[in-house]
């Protein structure tokens, strides 16, 4: 099968409300073997640059015609503009193959209206940021929802065109050791053999490559390494639990931070691990077992309804649902299917848990609050208000590794922000309970 037209099927799936990394993890695992390391990159790369440029390029199709209803049409222009504009890749080769894909497909007629509307969009290309530039449309420029850019203009300012340009960037892959099964030298002389080069490297294990080949190789398969970002890893490590502790992670699915709590604590003691979703408490369990942690417990429960565990904590940890904002280079889907009532929706939420889980705390006892986005709402806003209204907690100092860009808020909080080029953006905050 033509390589664009998988692309195509892929995203036609996509619109149907699959999650794009789950859709093309899926993909490559039933079809990997009929593709060279080339077309799977090459896959990667238009799939996801068609879902992050979506609003840009359908306003490039929209500009030129009012007839492109069929999906499968819709999206061969779509990735054959995505090719010209962001690929710089040769324009007479993108039209004469969108042309005979779609002659084979939908026929001459339909193939030669193709090749009009790409022919006028190559042609007029190069004017278009001047233009959407000089009529306030930056936020089709970058391809984000109008509430969103002027959300980001409004928090911040003179930098919100960097916060845009950055959360655009192609994401790279990170991956953790298990150092209950792995050490870093052996990691990093099976990078060596593989020719794979590390990018940046975070205290604790967490690594950034320059190759995502890692999925079928054994140390993989096995759990000697797993696939995390490092801010939900540093959301984790901040916790600082020891072995022995009991420790609660509220929202733990699919349980990655449960693993590097467990790892700190050496396997000794007990981590309640949550989910209201029992299919993503099988996943925690599933990810125990094959990483070879034996103190997780994984439960499903609301993590509101955490009183119901009649148990008290030494340890918290409330890395909250959220709109996800700050892992929007990976999830780029996130930016079409929540609007601001939603962030505020989520933020209550997340107060909610937050809340929930400080009476189960013990007195001396710590919790860190985390969140995968970059909006105040769901962030500073809650934590302050956390802090106002629960006068027995304090915010406590956290270090970070020196390499993590960021900045502090005026509570003690970090911000993993559009300055960190690899890592997530994240929100962590870590608070006492004094009485």
């Amino acid at each position: 099968m033509n390589i664009k037209v998988r692309i195509v099927k892929l995203l036609m799936e996509f619109e149907e409300g699959k999650y794009s990394n789950l859709l093309l993890n899926d993909y490559f695992r039933e079809h990997g073997h009929e593709l060279t390391r080339g077309e799977k990159a090459f896959i990667t790369e238009v799939f996801y640059g068609v879902i992050r440029n979506l609003i840009f390029l359908d306003y490039q199709i929209d500009k030129r015609s009012k007839k492109v209803h069929r999906r499968w049409l819709r999206n061969m222009l779509r990735l054959s503009m995505y090719q010209a504009y962001f690929m710089n890749s040769d324009e007479a080769g993108i039209a004469w193959e969108a042309t005979e894909l779609t002659n084979e497909k939908l026929g001459t007629y339909v193939g030669g209206f193709v090749n009009g509307i790409l022919r006028n969009f190559f042609r007029e290309m190069e004017e278009e940021e001047n233009f959407l530039r000089e009529n306030d449309a930056l936020d089709i420029f970058y391809s984000y929802p109008r509430w969103f850019y002027e959300k980001v203009v409004a928090e911040y300012g003179e930098e919100a065109e960097e916060v845009l340009k950055s959360y655009k960037r192609i994401p790279s892959m990170s991956v953790r050791v298990n150092t209950l099964k792995y050490s870093e030298e052996e990691f990093e002389e099976f990078l060596d053999r593989k020719n794979i080069k590390i990018i940046k490297y975070i205290e604790g294990g967490v690594y950034y490559l320059d190759s995502g080949s890692l999925i079928d190789t054994p140390e993989f398969k096995s759990g000697k390494i797993v696939p995390q970002d490092g801010a939900s890893f540093l959301a984790a490590r901040t916790l600082g639990a020891k072995a022995g502790e009991r420790v609660l992670d509220t929202c733990s699915a699919p349980g990655t931070k449960s693993m590097v709590l467990a790892e700190d604590m050496k396997n000794e003691g007990t981590i309640t691990s949550l989910d209201i979703h029992n299919h993503k408490v099988r996943l925690i369990r599933r990810s125990a077992k094959r990483m070879g942690v034996e103190i997780v417990e994984a439960k499903k429960l609301d993590a509101r309804e955490v009183a119901e565990l009649n148990t008290e904590f030494d340890k918290i940890l409330v890395d909250a649902p959220c709109s996800g904002y700050g892992v929007i280079r990976k999830k780029p889907e996130a930016l079409y299917n929540k609007d601001m009532e939603s962030v505020e929706e989520l933020a209550n939420l997340q107060y909610e848990i937050l809340t929930a889980a400080s009476k189960v705390l013990k007195v001396g006892g710590e919790l860190v609050y985390s969140t995968c986005t970059i909006f105040k709402e769901e962030n500073t806003d809650n934590a302050a208000k956390f802090l106002a209204e629960n006068p027995n907690f304090e915010a406590v100092s956290i270090e970070l590794p020196g390499n993590i860009k960021g900045k502090f808020d005026h509570l003690g909080g970090f911000n993993i922000d559009y300055t960190e080029e690899h890592l997530d953006g994240f929100y962590i905050i870590k608070f006492k309970k004094n009485s």
